[in-house]
């Protein structure tokens, strides 16, 4: 079971705030936990909204819209993504998350378990997400 644990952005992500270096060795410890046990699959900070847009979509038209955005509790700083064998083993993990907040101030993780190609029913269009190897269970 595949698990992203998303970090929410704050005021202080989106106005492009680094972490202390105390932050960045808490976040670096864990991740190492998490190597060490065999789980993680990948980790990353995302830039600012500021410096991303989205694209709208109406039928087949398509408008971008450029960042920043105004709604921080929408939007996401980070994640990590874990392979666990349980629901509650990414529960476990999730809960030794550092506080992802600047100077500890309130934070916020959600954890979402990713779709896998075995949760839809067989058809020629998975299989061709399966021979791109996404989607799969490493």
């Amino acid at each position: 079971m595949r698990f992203m644990m998303i970090v929410k952005a704050t005021k202080d992500s989106e106005a492009g705030v680094m972490p202390e270096d105390k932050l960045i060795a808490q976040m670096a410890a864990y991740h190492e936990e998490l190597v060490k046990a065999g789980v993680l699959l990948d980790a990353s900070g995302l830039q600012p909204s500021s410096k991303g847009w989205r694209v709208k979509y109406s039928g087949s038209k398509r408008h971008v819209i450029d960042g920043p955005f105004t709604e921080t509790k929408e939007l996401i700083a980070g994640y990590t993504l874990i392979q666990v064998k349980s629901r509650e083993e990414a529960m476990e993990w999730a809960k030794r998350f550092p506080n992802p907040a600047v100077d500890g101030r309130e934070g916020e993780i959600e954890v979402r378990q990713l779709f896998e190609l075995d949760d839809f029913a067989p058809s020629e269009a998975v299989d061709r997400f399966r021979d791109m190897n996404l989607g799969l269970q490493k």
